[in-house]
């Protein structure tokens, strides 16, 4: 019996993550201000998070508002990293992720805007408007009050 548990809760980790990579790495990549290999860190620090606390994950109110949370997180994290301010290589306006914001006219001015900002507040514009997360969920990632996301 506990064997079976074990193997759905596996299959139902496979299933999020299968289905919400995508949207994943796209949300890392702004993030991440552009920068496609620090969102490819990102998305995998996030994913085996998610992976170690799946049962806890799975039995939120708002799975997708968990992961997205620490999402964030390991955005913010990551950045602080000391290896994180070593640039090995040239950093690609078009890298991978940026494709799917085929409706922004000019993404590298979008990006480029968004690499100039604090973290934090360059969380609240990709999970408030590029992610159209409600702002509760927003601070709540955050972990601060619902009014500070609207100052930012």
């Amino acid at each position: 019996m506990r064997g079976s548990s074990r193997a759905g809760d596996e299959r139902g980790y496979v299933d999020y993550v299968s289905a919400r990579l995508p949207a994943l790495h796209r949300a890392a990549f702004l993030l991440c201000g552009g920068d496609g290999h620090r969102a490819d860190d990102v998305v995998q620090t996030t994913i085996t998070k998610v992976y170690q606390h799946w049962r806890r994950v799975a039995r939120s109110d708002n799975v997708d508002a968990y992961v997205h949370r620490m999402l964030v997180h390991a955005a913010i994290d990551e950045k602080r990293q000391p290896w994180a301010r070593v640039q090995l290589v040239a950093a690609h306006r078009d890298g991978a992720g940026g494709e799917s914001y085929a409706g922004v006219e000019d993404r590298g001015q979008l990006v480029d805007a968004l690499r100039r900002l604090p973290p934090r507040q360059r969380a609240v514009l990709v999970m408030r408007f590029l992610l159209d997360r409600p702002i509760d969920e927003v601070a709540e990632a955050l972990g601060c009050s619902a009014g500070t996301p609207k100052k930012r």
